[in-house]
């Protein structure tokens, strides 16, 4: 039955995307409802300003990855997603039926960030990527790393990925 489900939630989604306007009250609710729960770990980015601590939810999956933060009608300012690859790969990710605007913090296998793109533009099919190979990006609320300072070449750390 997992599976079932598991099938049925990314059909709706592949659904919703086809659309091309924003998803319904109910859309969002029913995709609440079949949203699995993902491991949460803590997360620190060591910047200029000093340490900043998050707690995250891991999507490591292609299914995770794929629905992200999807439907989430706020984001904690100490939250996030991480989308770790198994090997450094250029990235590009979209905001499709994504309700909020978010900081996309592109970071290389050495725990440096390459690049940050703030505020991105909820709902936009535009790709943001960069131009560089990256071990994961980490998802935080829209304007937080301007908020505290983070920026290019600082330093990001999880279990699992590297250290500070």
């Amino acid at each position: 039955m997992p599976t079932r489900m598991t099938a049925a939630a990314a059909l709706a989604l592949i659904l919703l995307g086809c659309r091309g306007e924003p998803p319904s009250a109910a859309e969002i609710a029913a995709a609440r409802e079949t949203r699995p729960a993902l491991e949460r770990i803590p997360l620190r980015i060591r910047s200029d300003t000093g340490t900043h601590d998050f707690t995250v939810e891991v999507a490591r999956t292609p299914e995770e990855q794929a629905r992200g933060l999807m439907f989430r009608e706020s984001l904690a300012p100490d939250a996030g997603m991480l989308f770790p690859f198994p090997r450094p790969r250029p990235a590009s990710f979209w905001m499709k039926n994504t309700l909020i605007p978010l900081d996309m913090i592109f970071v290389r296998a050495d725990g440096t960030i390459a690049r940050i793109a703030v505020n991105t533009t909820p709902h936009s099919l535009a790709p943001v990527g960069v131009g560089e190979p990256v071990a994961a990006v980490l998802e935080i609320a829209g304007g937080r790393s301007v908020e505290l300072g983070i920026g290019e070449g600082d330093r990001v750390a999880w279990s699992g990925g590297p250290a500070l």
